[in-house]
């Protein structure tokens, strides 16, 4: 039986997002001074030493070294933050994150305790302990890059296992969202008292629904394996480039189709507050014609990826570890991950690189 005890972490993020994802804006340059003080009144919150180890550069490499394992990272660790700084880092969270954006962060925080108690809890002291050094709910990292300033070159990241949050922001203005990374492990939980959660059940069934409504002749160009790749193609890769095979163009589906498709790039952008994601779908219907590709089964349970592509950016979703019961989802942008393009205009203005 899975016991779940109350989280800090979960407490925070219910109390904050009752506060940003309500809130009505209309551009991003709203989000960014948001943003913007938000991340201020954190920085201000923690001690010296603290500060050391959540600010960077904004050149600094780690800004690109992202990840979405269980690992040691570089950042604040919520683990090492007051009661009042994880509302903070919550609250900066929740500047970037619409209402099912946070929902679904708050919960994919939580699985941490469920794999706790499914992996380590009854076992000896010495299990216990590296279960929760490795399953720990309040391992997620805030990393400041730059000066948080309303006409400054700045970005932040919140990351740890399973969630990877990256903003990039120029002149008060958010300019890049991406690489966004929600995983689910598991993807269903199947013991306990939240037996039958699926965080991510959305993007998955959205995929097999349009997959399952191809004729054959469109199957034989959308499904390009019988079987699914172990780890999303792109997996933490710096820079992406479109995938092939594209797979089934949208100008060869039917409009119930076309329809499912965009429903699914909806569930991924809408991650994010209002007038970012809108911003990101106009970018989107802007860039032509957009491809689905699939591999793997099609009946739930089995082991199946997707991707969805167009001109400027890649949706991957992968569920095939832990016997189809772990998902790993991706939304990135070609030319845009990580601010790539304004980096390069702040290195020869600042540094003359």
């Amino acid at each position: 039986m899975i016991r779940l005890r109350l989280l800090p972490v979960v407490t925070a993020a219910l109390i904050s997002s009752a506060v940003g994802p309500f809130v009505s804006f209309s551009r991003a340059h709203d989000a960014g001074s948001q943003m913007a003080n938000v991340a201020g009144a954190f920085l201000d919150s923690l001690t010296p030493e603290q500060r050391q180890k959540a600010t960077f550069e904004f050149a600094d490499e780690e800004r690109e070294n992202w990840h979405f394992i269980p690992r040691e990272r570089k950042g604040l660790p919520m683990k090492e933050m007051t009661a009042q700084q994880r509302l903070l880092a919550m609250a900066l969270l929740n500047s970037g994150l619409g209402f099912r954006g946070a929902a679904k962060a708050m919960t994919i925080m939580s699985l941490e305790e469920v794999l706790y108690q499914m992996e380590g809890a009854g076992g000896d002291e010495a299990k216990r302990a590296a279960t929760r050094e490795k399953r720990d709910p309040e391992k997620y990292y805030v990393s400041i890059f730059g000066k948080p300033e309303p006409k400054g070159t700045w970005g932040w990241r919140i990351e740890g296992h399973h969630i990877s949050m990256n903003f990039t922001l120029k002149d008060g203005n958010l300019i890049r969202a991406t690489p966004s990374f929600f995983g689910s492990n598991p993807g269903v939980v199947r013991e306990g008292p939240l037996t039958g959660l699926r965080v991510l059940a959305t993007e998955e069934e959205l995929g097999r629904s349009l997959v399952k409504s191809l004729t054959p002749e469109q199957a034989a160009k959308a499904i390009y394996d019988a079987t699914a790749p172990k780890e999303m193609v792109t997996a933490a890769e710096h820079r992406v480039t479109p995938l092939s095979p594209a797979g089934l163009s949208s100008a060869e589906m039917t409009a119930e189709q076309k329809d499912n498709l965009h429903r699914i790039i909806r569930e991924y952008i809408d991650r994010l507050r209002p007038e970012i994601a809108a911003e990101a779908q106009a970018e989107i219907d802007a860039s032509g014609e957009i491809s689905f590709a699939w591999a793997g089964g099609k009946e739930l349970g089995e082991p199946h990826y997707y991707r969805v592509q167009g001109k400027t950016f890649l949706l991957e979703y992968d569920n095939t570890q832990n016997n189809a019961n772990h998902v790993h989802s991706v939304w990135r942008s070609f030319d845009g991950d990580f601010g790539a393009d304004i980096l390069a205009q702040h290195l020869k203005a600042e540094h003359g690189k």
